[in-house]
This record gives C-alpha cells, structure tokens and sequence, in this order.
C-alpha cells in the first residue's frame, strides 16, 4: 500500500448553447480543420494555434482543446469511428463527428440535482455489430433518485439512441449525493456498476449491508440480470464498503480496479476482487469533516486496505489504465482527475504507486479521462468546459 501524503437543481436546459469543434477553423469553415476527430494525429496547425505545452516527467506534453463550450461535461468514451459521445450532467448526451457536434435524443428523465444529472456513458467493445450505447444516471424514483444504468442503439445517423431501457436501479435515497455511477465492461462482456453511500456519512452503515445497492460494486449481465449472486448478498453485489466510487477502469490482465472519494481525506484506489469488503464507514484514512476519527481508524480484520491513498482528498475522478503505444514509458500507469485540486494524478506500480500530478492553466477540475484509438489521452475539465487531448511534443513520444 502506497500513500500521497501533502501539506444544482434544474431540468435539462434546452436552450444551453451548443459546444463548438475548438481549432483555428472556428472563424470559418471547420472542414478539415480537426481532421474529423478520427484522430490517427492531430492538425499541427491546430495544435500550434490552440495547444499548451505541460511539463510531466515522461517530458513535455502537448494539450489541444478539442471541444469547448460544453456545460458540466461528466464522461466522454469513443466509437470505433473516432466519434466522440459526452455526456453533460444535465442530461444531454452529444455526439462529436466530422466536425459537427449533434445532440442524440432519446436519453433518459435523469434527476438533475447536486451530483445527480446524466453521468456516465460506455461504449461495449461490440458495438460494431449491437450499436448499444450505455449509460448511468440518477434516476427520478419515488422519495428522491436511484443510481441507474440502462442502454440503448445509437442510430445509424447518430441523432437518437433507440429502445432506450433501464436496466438497474438502485433504492432511493433523498437528496443528490454520492451516486457513484462509473460503467466498465468486463473481459467477458458483463457489466460492472459503482454506486456510492448517497451522502449516508460514518453514522451510516449502508454500504456496509450486501442486502443494500448504496456503496458497491453491481455486476450484471448485458440484459441487466446479476451476473454474480453471493450468498447473503443482495442479487448484483459484487463487494461492499465503498463511499463513491467515481473512476474504475481495468487493467490489462482485466482486473477491476476504482478510485472513490474519502470523506476529510482518505481517498482510495483499490483493486476490487469479488465479494470482498473494503471498509468504508468502519475503516478509513480520512477523518471527519471538521475533525475526529471515522468508525475504528483504518485498519479490521476482514476488511482490505487499499492500494494508495490520499491524505488530504484530491476527489479524484474517472480511471485510466494506460495500455497505449504513444506513452511507453506509462503503461500500465494508472491515471485520474482531481476535481478539487485542479492536476491529473499518474501513480506508477513500478515504483510503489509514487505519484505525479500534472498540472496547469487547463487542468482545472478533471472529471473523466480515457485513452483515445490513437493512443492520446483525453480529458474533461469542468471548469473549462473542455475536452482536451494530450499528447507527447514532437520528438518526445516514448
């Protein structure tokens, strides 16, 4: 185990402006100007006249606005195109190709309040041939809202997703804390969901009951049936203990792995094995708000440690594993946004998860990150609205 250790309430706004394509083009035609986004490389004219250069040990790194304009962007995930889709938490889903960025009908009713609204959004590796794209959200529920997943098609001309279901659904809870709410797609095609506590606190021991959906991981099959059943444990509950778990991703042995939010510090990343118990509100290495100890300090029999951890929380969210070519000496890295301290978080397993922040003017509240087809990363940030693409400076690729 590894640690750092350092010194709303609206329905969806129909009349929000629409993002735009960020290049040089933007004062005239966009034809060409980011080469589609089938990001095989970015525009060199582009990128010199919209790029900023950020030092990172693996050398300096080139970081390109690629769509600005977007209103509390939550999670971006690719098709096999090179199209993008983002997600905006209060609930538009758009669709960024060719240049042109397309809202898609056809969404859910989410409830849009707090941390609530549209949040993740997953494309299978079969998409080619099912088309499904799917997503998580809070869902409006008798008595407040539900961490739900559900899927749908995307269209052929991409404005809709069609047959759109809800899958899952969790208990409701009132309020619009803690949802959780991070899609991966195991190695075997099932589904695996985070949910958070839903703001419960230490006083609560929700995730703690594996009879309860708040503050685990829910394993499904792809028609949204519990792919695994434990005994003593609600149907879906692959391992309990868990606050808010807003980044998960998996490694290149198809490990499952999640960051999630402590509480005054006591961020965690874990690798999450079934029907395990990883603590939270018995254990953990936060304290508090306002000071004192959580439940029994940080260590129980029974109960696993995690990987690293943050003291004081960075609020880390969305997961990457790299498994790229354009970064060598970073794969296998595990990567994540902050969404209070403004850097992306690289922590290296080579070295006992020592951890590098890159940081700068456009790493401002990082809420999702993944890995391009191209190999680049790209990343939301919430306070610029943007999704950025970062990439090593000629000559440093490697």
């Amino acid at each position: 185990m590894h640690q750092t250790l350092v010194a709303s309430s609206c329905a969806i706004n129909r009349t929000s402006p629409m993002p735009r394509i960020a290049n040089q083009a933007t004062k005239g035609g966009l034809a060409g100007a980011v080469a589609g986004l089938l990001l095989a490389a970015a525009s060199p004219l582009v990128a010199q006249a919209q790029s900023q250069t950020l030092e990172s040990a693996a050398g300096p790194m080139i970081v390109t606005p690629m769509v600005t304009g977007l209103d509390q962007p939550w999670a971006l995930a690719f098709l096999p195109d090179g199209a993008v889709l983002v997600t905006e938490r209060d609930g538009r889903l758009l669709l960024v190709k060719d240049d042109v960025i397309t809202p898609v009908s056809g969404t859910p009713d989410v409830f849009a309040d707090g941390q609530g609204g549209l949040l993740d959004v997953m494309i299978p590796r079969d998409f080619a041939q099912t088309r499904e794209v799917w997503l998580s959200f809070s869902l409006p529920v008798g008595g407040g809202a539900a961490t739900a997943i559900g899927k749908g098609r995307l269209a052929e001309d991409g404005r809709s997703l069609e047959g759109f279901e809800t899958l899952y659904s969790g208990d409701p809870a009132g309020g619009g804390r803690h949802f959780g709410s991070r899609i991966v797609e195991a190695m075997d095609g099932t589904i695996f969901l985070t949910t958070g506590d839903r703001g419960t606190g230490p006083d609560g021991l929700e995730s703690q009951d594996p009879m309860r959906v708040e503050g685990k991981v829910i394993h499904l099959t792809r028609d949204g049936s519990p792919a695994t059943t434990l005994p003593g444990h609600r149907p879906g509950v692959y391992s309990v203990g868990h606050r808010n778990a807003q980044g998960a991703a998996l490694d290149a042995q198809g490990n499952l792995w999640l960051v999630e939010h402590g509480a005054q510090g006591g961020d965690e990343l874990n690798r999450v094995e079934q029907g395990r118990n990883y603590g939270w509100p018995i254990i953990s290495y936060g304290e508090n708000y306002g000071g004192g100890q959580i439940g029994e300090g940080s260590a129980r029999d029974g109960m696993e440690q995690p990987v690293h951890y943050w003291v004081p929380s960075i609020a880390p969210s969305g997961m990457l594993i790299y498994q790229g070519d354009l970064f060598s000496d970073w794969k296998g890295d595990v990567f994540t946004g902050s969404l209070n301290s403004d850097f992306i978080s690289r922590l290296d397993p080579d070295a006992d998860y020592a951890e590098e922040r890159i940081a700068g003017p456009v790493t401002g509240r990082v809420r999702d990150i993944v890995e391009a087809p191209d190999g680049a990363i790209w990343y939301l940030s919430v306070i610029d609205g943007t999704a950025y693409r970062l990439a090593p400076a000629p000559n440093t690729a490697g």
